[in-house]
């Protein structure tokens, strides 16, 4: 038959032809969609089981962001969706509509913490990201105060070690989603397969991907909030730029030092280049913050500094970073 001329065209009144199905093919299309119908059942059974802690979080105008119950009467949400500190309310997964109290921020890892009086609702069940593997199948879910749960189906795109965000902040973990966050969703959880939230979803650390801040992470930063309403970083008042020493060495030269500064206070001048910290190789400025991590406050390190032609050594009193300075 010619490629473009109908069957019935050519045998007009006839039956078109029907192409026996053989057992194993129609045995192997039902297995199937037996498969395909289960992992339906089981996402929206892991929706199911982490939605009872997402709630709608009423901090801006508008659409409001998401949260979660991390704990027994502490809301999560992100930062950078939280526009005010006072005036907050939050929707519980039952539809109630109750006040929130800030308890602290951290705009480095764009974590905001709420303190709610939730009465009986239940608190996430929290797992952990140290098995989760690239291509592994994820939800992230999010609320809104009328329109209830939300979830978007995606996966892990990438995963690596800890990581520096633009905001200054320490994450444990690089969790990189291809997964949409919709409007209304920072904040909301990230779900794995048993339904069981492994991280707090934000678009407002990277212009350019998705990620999930650990709950290793988002712990810790929510430990640090409701004890000290802050969370303290590692600070040794420096200005510094990545050089190149003539003998090849890589550094950062001190370009500004602030006079009660911790630096300043070691012996550290401006025009030194600093080229080790505590034994580490220093080249550019994300390795000295490398070094000045949460636990880092009030403990002493060696610099290896290079001035003017000689090798010297001084020790540095990590100071706490000044609110408001990355």
């Amino acid at each position: 038959m010619q490629p473009g001329v109908s069957y019935l065209a050519v045998f007009p009144g006839a039956m078109p032809p029907v192409y026996p199905v053989s057992p194993e093919h129609a045995l192997g299309h039902a297995i199937d969609m037996s498969t395909l119908s289960a992992l339906s059942n089981d996402l929206a059974a892991a929706a199911e089981r982490a939605g009872g802690a997402v709630v709608a979080v009423h901090g801006r105008q508008h659409v409001p962001s998401s949260g979660v119950l991390w704990r027994p009467n502490v809301v999560v949400t992100a930062d950078h969706s939280l526009k005010r500190d006072e005036e907050i309310t939050v929707t519980l997964p039952d539809g109630r509509n109750i006040p929130a109290a800030l308890a602290g921020r951290d705009t480095g890892t764009d974590l905001a913490v709420l303190r709610v009086d939730t009465g009986s609702a239940g608190a996430a069940e929290l797992g952990d990201t140290a098995g989760v593997r690239v291509g592994h199948v994820v939800l992230a879910l999010g609320r809104s105060g009328e329109r209830g749960l939300h979830a978007s189906l995606g996966m892990v795109s990438g995963v690596s070690g800890a990581w520096r965000t633009w905001r200054s902040g320490h994450v444990e973990q690089l969790v990189r989603l291809d997964v949409t966050l919709y409007p209304g969703f920072s904040g909301g959880a990230l779900v794995d397969g048993e339904g069981r939230i492994i991280g707090i979803n934000t678009s407002g650390l990277s212009r350019v991907m998705a990620v999930s801040i650990p709950v290793s992470t988002v712990n810790r930063v929510v430990h640090d909030l409701l004890e000290k309403g802050r969370v303290s970083r590692g600070y040794l008042g420096l200005g510094m730029h990545p050089v190149r020493l003539p003998d090849g060495r890589q550094g950062v030269i001190v370009i500004d030092v602030p006079r009660e500064g911790p630096a300043a206070q070691g012996g550290v001048l401006i025009g030194d280049v600093l080229v080790k910290l505590n034994g580490a190789s220093v080249a550019d400025t994300d390795d000295v913050h490398a070094q000045l991590g949460p636990d880092s406050v009030g403990k002493r390190i060696k610099a290896a500094i290079s001035r003017g032609g000689h090798d010297i050594e001084v020790e540095i009193t990590v100071g706490e970073r000044p609110k408001g300075e990355n």
